[in-house]
């Protein structure tokens, strides 16, 4: 609930350092924004040309593999993204936090808004990829808004904790790092759940992202609406519900020294 009254409450202040740091993400090199689409794009043919073509992978769960990859690598990409972005907020905007009379708790949202552009121009790619294999949306498809929105809310209750950590202890944005190489291959994004023995699924299940990922996947294939899983949607929101009030009290307690160490 915090987090959506910060919104709203500096909602055109986000939305104004939002966009202007997606363009200075890539200022001064020659093609600009684009290189914030063509990265991703070249992932995901990378990913689709050894499974598919190197490896000769089928189609999964009766679907093309290029379509089930990319409704798993899409969430991912952005989720990677923020909270990579999100973890340096404040180092990026350290000008900003020693400034007395700037808001700063709005920084972390900045980065998660900002990796939003990206997403929507892939989930509208990914939307009409799927049209052009034959499988056309229904209204079902308004459920990737909420499963977006529980990337907003995942990514923004981490941001918090790992971003106020990182300020002291400055290979926390490495370790990020190392943990999303990780995630990529620990999340089934890159291959299906079924292939793991029943009795070791909730192994990769605690992940939150399996929700998201999953969720993507059953609305663009399945068609499944999300409270289906009411196991699942209980477990995600618990999940950010603690690790939301662990960032906020992290932030609140370490706030008063940013200044000082950056």
């Amino acid at each position: 609930m915090e987090l959506i009254r910060k919104y709203k409450n500096n909602k055109n202040l986000i939305l104004y350092l939002a966009k202007n740091d997606f363009k200075n993400k890539f200022a001064g090199s020659f093609f600009g924004i684009v290189w914030g689409f063509i990265q991703p794009i070249v992932t995901l043919l990378l990913y689709w040309f050894v499974f598919q073509v190197g490896l000769r992978s089928g189609g999964v769960r009766n679907i093309p593999f290029i379509l089930w990859l990319m409704a798993g690598l899409i969430p991912w990409f952005y989720f990677q993204e923020a909270l990579v972005s999100g973890t340096n907020c404040f180092i990026e905007y350290s000008y900003l936090v020693k400034k007395v009379v700037f808001n700063i708790d709005v920084l972390p949202i900045v980065k998660v808004i900002s990796s939003l552009f990206v997403h929507i121009f892939f989930i509208l790619v990914m939307i009409v990829m799927f049209i052009l294999y034959g499988y056309y949306p229904d209204l079902r498809i308004l459920q990737l808004l909420y499963y977006t929105g529980c990337m907003i809310a995942l990514v923004s209750a981490l941001s918090y904790l790992t971003s106020s950590i990182s300020i002291f202890f400055k290979d926390m944005s490495q370790i990020i790092n190392i943990i999303m190489q990780i995630g990529t291959w620990m999340t089934p994004i890159l291959w299906d759940i079924t292939a793991v023995p029943a009795q070791f699924r909730w192994l990769f299940q605690i992940n939150p992202m399996y929700y998201v990922v999953e969720g993507f996947r059953d609305t663009l294939i399945t068609g499944e609406l999300f409270f289906s899983n009411l196991g699942g949607t209980i477990y995600f929101w618990l999940f950010v519900l603690v690790s939301a009030i662990i960032g906020k009290r992290l932030y609140r307690t370490l706030k008063p020294h940013f200044s000082d160490v950056l």
